[in-house]
């Protein structure tokens, strides 16, 4: 398993035995598929094929078997490679994440599972079943079950391969019915807002956890809050139903919808972030307060006269979002992207796979106020780097947001900042995106923002160096080698 292709190629000439390489895809074109799969050929080996193509990440179930098809063709009937050696991943990806387009990618998986298995004879069918709970990590019961229940139907449909925790503790029997309903509902997409049901399941097996009654996670009656915890409480809940007579309220209080804006509401942001940073709130419930904000920006705008817009903090700057060159994975950029667009700024999207130079080249000419990268595969973390080189080579000084399962402060501190004058953040997840852009704009925090960044940079290189100054090169250690015979 790995990236880089003469890594695997060594490693397979290192092997007894039959082997299974992760993983060839048709991303970079035929002619790199071809050439790989024939190598895998030659080595006696399997081969795991990602539905990925020219045009990205396979998504829906047709896009899941058109690729398969073509490349069961490729395989089969070119390079002479026997189906039973064919493992194809037809891509599990997060559900119930807020975002309308991702509910069928379960069903879809397993839809395409089963049409694998009854067209491409022979071939098998896996997946990292993993990436399916992303939205509720934090909450490791909520996580097995919905892996439980889909491997049960995943399994019923032809799926034979799979990357799976071996030490899970629970199975598809030992879910309550009530919960498995809500659960199929999710998993197999049965219904609308089935994921509301689950975010309220979790959160009181999360209450419980903490020795707490569902009941005593009620907030207090409306009328005993103030005007910001109500406002507090409707983005924490995403729920703009009282919102503009709040605002409102919040107007005859503070007189400027800016302050408004950057008190407040933003003070609930931050909050946000930090439950969701400590698994307390998962992700649907992050991308609904992104549109509730959204909203209470809307409410405001008449409000807000030439000079307040000039002093918000997210008001018309633009960020370019991209998937670097080489990585196709898009669903953490795309959720990235719908957060800050329901915060007031405008996304400028490039898609993935992303060259530096087109990086380079539409920041200036859109003139963009920050750039976000991601990347989830480990080749992604260089290719950082060489974007970060590139907008340094070429005079720019914006922010770069760094984000992406690969990705790391430590990486961002030794590696990324140092080829890059203006400032390098790294993100632990989506909801710190808006807090990092918001304190970056906002000219009241920005330097010491940027300070207290550069000051936790420096540190991490000096701990870093100073760990390595520890350790003696292999020549020195060679030279203090035990002597037993003098």
């Amino acid at each position: 398993d790995s990236s880089d292709w003469n890594v695997i190629m060594t490693g397979l000439k290192c092997m007894q035995g039959k082997c299974i390489v992760n993983s060839i895809s048709l991303k970079e074109g035929e002619d790199v598929f071809k050439a790989h799969a024939r190598d895998v050929r030659q080595m006696g080996a399997a081969v795991v094929v990602m539905c990925f193509d020219e045009q990205g990440q396979a998504t829906t179930y047709e896009r899941r078997i058109a690729i398969a098809e073509r490349s069961y063709r490729i395989l089969t009937e070119e390079i002479g490679m026997r189906p039973q050696d064919i493992i194809f991943d037809p891509n599990i990806l997060a559900i119930a994440t807020g975002m309308e387009e991702h509910d069928a990618y379960a069903r879809d998986f397993i839809r395409a599972a089963a049409w694998i298995r009854e067209h491409l004879p022979g071939a098998h069918v896996s997946g990292g079943v993993s990436n399916l709970s992303f939205s509720f990590r934090g909450n490791n019961y909520i996580r097995e079950a919905m892996h439980a229940v889909f491997l049960y139907h995943a399994i019923n449909a032809g799926m034979d391969f799979g990357i799976v925790n071996p030490a899970t503790k629970v199975t598809y029997s030992d879910i309550p019915q009530e919960e498995l309903d809500i659960l199929e509902d999710v998993i197999l997409n049965r219904r609308p807002h089935a994921a509301d049901d689950l975010i309220k399941l979790s959160q009181d097996i999360l209450a419980k956890k903490e020795e707490k009654g569902p009941a005593a996670e009620s907030e207090k009656e409306a009328k005993d809050l103030t005007v910001e915890e109500r406002l507090s409480l409707a983005l924490r809940k995403g729920n703009g139903e009282h919102l503009e007579a709040d605002l409102m309220e919040a107007m005859q209080k503070y007189g400027k919808a800016v302050d408004i804006i950057e008190g407040p509401l933003m003070s609930a942001m931050d909050e946000v972030g930090r439950l969701f940073g400590e698994g307390k709130m998962f992700l649907p419930q992050v991308v609904k307060t992104a549109r509730t904000m959204k909203q209470a920006v809307a409410i405001l705008q008449p409000y807000l006269n030439a000079s307040a817009v000039s002093t918000n903090t997210s008001q018309a700057r633009k960020i370019v979002m991209a998937t670097v060159k080489g990585d196709v994975h898009d669903i953490g950029k795309n959720i990235v992207s719908v957060i800050l667009a329901c915060n007031g700024y405008e996304v400028i999207d490039l898609g993935v796979m992303v060259p530096p130079e087109k990086i380079v080249e539409t920041v200036k000419a859109t003139h963009a106020d920050a750039v976000g990268l991601s990347g989830l595969i480990t080749p992604s973390l260089s290719e950082m780097v060489n974007v970060a080189t590139e907008m340094e080579k070429a005079g720019l000084r914006v922010p770069i947001l760094i984000g992406g399962a690969t990705t790391s402060a430590l990486h961002a501190a030794l590696k990324i900042a140092p080829q890059y004058t203006g400032i390098v953040v790294w993100m632990k997840d989506a909801a710190q995106n808006v807090i990092a852009a918001n304190r970056l704009f906002n000219p009241k925090e920005s330097s010491t923002y940027m300070q207290q960044i550069r000051a936790e940079q420096e540190e991490m290189r000096r701990s870093y160096r100073q760990k390595h100054e520890e350790l003696l090169s292999i020549e020195e250690a060679r030279r203090n080698k035990l002597d037993l015979f003098h």
